[in-house]
């Protein structure tokens, strides 16, 4: 008996759908990479090891983090862009990836065009942090001190967010210093610590140990109020009205990796965030918690893009 046409694609179509579902049904099947664009104790290596370990417990999968520090996150990325898109190539979208993207030109990839969102998970501020030997006890003392003597400020490398806020800060309060750069913001911090440089930008979760060790000095959070684990660290725009900026984190897949392998990955994230135990433990680094799926995730993409492009312009930040 010859089957009609209409029931061959049918069938077929269906055949297609029991095959697409196979791979997310069986993923994870081996350890997963997730590829981070900061050094070893920044922020990102902080909550990815958080993530990969609640993650394991989930699926028995190792989940390797892999750093790839180097412009702004932009390595990173492009080692992921050329990855299988088979869901074992993860990367780490960061605010200093974002950032990365509008002032280096000539990058090897586009965000828009190579990832796909998997999943929104948190926002952390910076704090502005000096050595306890510079004789600053506010904001304002740092800026007034900045006018009158030859400062330097680290950052994580250029382009990066600590040194797109320091630029911003520097803009707003009308006032310069030596920019000296790193391969990552815990080496910046030690050398704040060490008296090496004066200053720096860094998220709460990279500063804190400094913080609590009185290696260094906070000063003021970027965030327009207190943030929990600093509460005695007032806003920066108590000082310079207006000032504001914040760090950001996700998680993104290649482009074309299935759907429902996005799908398992987003949901099991977004569990994750809504679990007391982990929101805790993210919540003991500084990071505010925002959890959102895929879609969250897009609409989140496009209002950063367009905050950072702001932002990029004002401070008026070039990378030569």
């Amino acid at each position: 008996m010859v089957k009609s046409s209409s029931a061959i694609a049918a069938w077929l179509a269906l055949a297609t759908s029991v095959l697409a579902a196979q791979p997310a049904s069986n993923y994870p099947e081996r350890p997963i990479r997730l590829v981070i664009g900061s050094a070893p104790g920044s922020g990102p290596d902080i909550i990815s090891r958080v993530l990969s370990e609640r993650l394991y417990k989930a699926w028995r999968q190792r989940i390797v983090v892999d750093a790839r520090p180097g412009l702004a996150g932009a390595v990173s990325a492009e080692i992921a862009a050329r990855s299988a898109p088979d869901g074992y190539t993860l990367l780490m979208m960061t605010s200093q990836l974002f950032i990365a993207t509008k002032v280096y030109p000539n990058l090897k990839f586009d965000l828009e065009r190579d990832f796909a969102s998997v999943a929104l998970i948190g926002s952390v501020p910076y704090v502005l942090v000096v050595n306890p030997q510079v004789p600053a006890k506010s904001v304002a003392d740092l800026i007034q001190h900045s006018k009158k003597t030859s400062l330097s400020h680290g950052s994580a490398g250029p382009g990066g967010g600590e040194h797109l806020c320091m630029v911003y800060f520097l803009h707003m309060a009308d006032t310069k210093m030596l920019h000296v750069p790193y391969k990552g913001i815990a080496q910046a911090l030690a050398d704040v610590a060490g008296q090496e440089i004066h200053t720096t930008f860094a998220v709460v979760p990279a500063a804190l140990p400094f913080i609590q060790g009185k290696r260094v000095r906070p000063l003021g959070v970027s965030s327009t109020k207190p943030a929990p684990l600093l509460p005695d660290v007032p806003p920066i725009s108590d000082t310079i009205a207006g000032f504001e900026n914040f760090g950001w984190y996700s998680i993104i897949a290649p482009k074309a990796t299935p759907v429902a392998i996005l799908d398992k990955l987003s949901a099991e994230i977004v569990k994750a965030m809504e679990e007391p135990q982990f929101g805790e433990q993210l919540k003991t680094l500084g990071i505010e918690i925002l959890g959102g799926s895929r879609a969250a995730l897009d609409a989140f993409r496009k209002s950063e893009s367009k905050r950072m492009g702001d932002i990029v312009k004002q401070a008026n930040l070039e990378i030569k």
